[in-house]
């Protein structure tokens, strides 16, 4: 058997294992108008779609074309960039700022290049993959707490912060003189985000910003299925909670409630943006988020603030989702996120009540492990501004009728 050979076996002895497991991912291509109503994107404020924001990418692929041609450090960065960089980090509270070409490039480069070997990573066991991916890179120390468990998080920080102690005692009664010393100290860093994006959830950012101030470690926080849905300005969890630009790099995203495409990390040192421009492969060696991406955010970013009227329909709204699953039975957690799990256990019984729901005119997204924990499959039911109470109530009994196709 050729290598060619033993390859292709290997790929469909693995295949017929998710198979087996109920794990199989398929790719299946969206239709312009699709016959069911969408639940399953991160569309969360129907920008995508927005004349305004449409408009605004057409003008800027007039303008500046249709890709940016190259990569940023050579003509990819454009003035429109650069625009929006300012207007992002304003927005939230920042100095410094970085737009990348997806949310996973820019969580992987940032944990991948920041942390490094002998440095701690405090990590929220639910943390996005692209943030897994970046730690697991860079060589650092993983430890993870229970999620949203700050209390965990806080015993963490004591062990780690005793590590570093210069007078640290050793087992046998003699001082470390060199652990802790201010050149060779490892760096600790907390990971965590703002609203999880398979739970809907999130832990006490005000909280999380007076840990930081006791034990000083760097903070990285991802923001981006909390941007545009919460906020007075729409800005996300932290200014909704009180303690906007605490986190030392905000990463948010273009793709979800801003309707565009692709990532920025915001920084509240500036050498932190500059070392990943020189450094980050994700930043250096492909070609930059094409223009009419960057248009079409600009233009979200003001259509946010004109919304923000709306704000607490949006929450009233995924309140009232939630109450209505819970009464026909489903565990349905509450909240006022635009992200609402509704978990069923096993992957099996999962796919099965997403066909069900599906042959009843609604799509919402299949989750099943490794992607949540093991016995935790799930439907993620994804809200937006707009739906209907008579969307609402045909769901809810489309719900009642896939129990019993499961």
């Amino acid at each position: 058997m050729s290598s060619v050979e033993r390859i292709a076996e290997r790929a469909r002895a693995a295949l017929n294992g998710r198979t087996a497991a109920g794990r199989l991912r398929r790719l299946e291509a969206r239709p312009a108008k699709a016959p069911w109503l969408n639940l399953a994107d991160n569309d969360y404020l129907g920008l995508a779609r927005d004349p305004a924001v449409v408009a605004a990418a057409a003008d800027a692929a007039r303008v500046w074309g249709a890709s940016a041609s190259a990569s940023p450090l050579l003509t990819g960065y454009t003035e429109l960039h650069a625009e929006l960089e300012r207007a992002l980090a304003a927005w939230h509270g920042y100095p410094h700022g970085l737009v990348w070409n997806s949310g996973f490039a820019a969580n992987a480069a940032v944990l991948g290049g920041l942390p490094r070997r002998g440095d701690v990573v405090l990590a929220d066991r639910l943390i996005h993959a692209s943030m897994v991916a970046g730690i697991l890179r860079s060589g650092a120390r993983l430890r993870r707490f229970p999620h949203n468990d700050l209390g965990a998080l806080r015993v963490m920080l004591a062990e780690a912060a005793e590590r570093r102690s210069p007078t640290r005692q050793l087992p046998g009664g003699e001082a470390n003189e060199h652990a802790g010393s201010e050149t060779g100290a490892p760096a600790v860093f907390v990971v965590t985000e703002s609203i999880y994006s398979m739970d809907g959830d999130g832990p006490d950012l005000a909280a999380l910003a007076q840990l930081r101030k006791e034990f000083g470690f760097l903070w990285v926080l991802d923001e981006a299925h909390a941007t545009g849905w919460f906020g007075p300005t729409g800005a996300g969890a932290l200014e909704a909670q009180g303690c906007p630009g605490e986190p030392d790099v905000l990463v948010g995203t273009l793709g979800k409630s801003l309707g565009a495409q692709g990532a920025y990390t915001l920084f509240r040192d500036g050498a932190l943006r500059e070392w990943l421009l020189n450094e980050a492969a994700e930043f250096i060696y492909s070609t930059y988020l094409a223009p009419p991406a960057v248009g079409a955010a600009l233009a979200a970013l003001e259509r946010i603030h004109e919304l923000g009227g709306e704000r607490a329909q949006w929450h009233a709204l995924s309140r009232s989702w939630r109450t209505a699953m819970q009464q026909v039975g489903a565990e349905v957690p509450e909240g006022d996120s635009p992200i609402v799990p509704v978990r069923l256990g096993s992957a099996a019984r999962a796919v099965n009540v997403q066909r069900a729901l599906r042959e009843r005119g609604f799509r919402v997204s299949c989750i099943r492990p490794p992607t949540v924990p093991e016995g935790t499959a799930r439907l993620r039911v994804s809200l937006r501004r707009g739906l209907t109470e008579a969307q609402r109530d045909a769901f809810a009994a489309a719900l009642t009728e896939a129990w019993s196709c499961a």
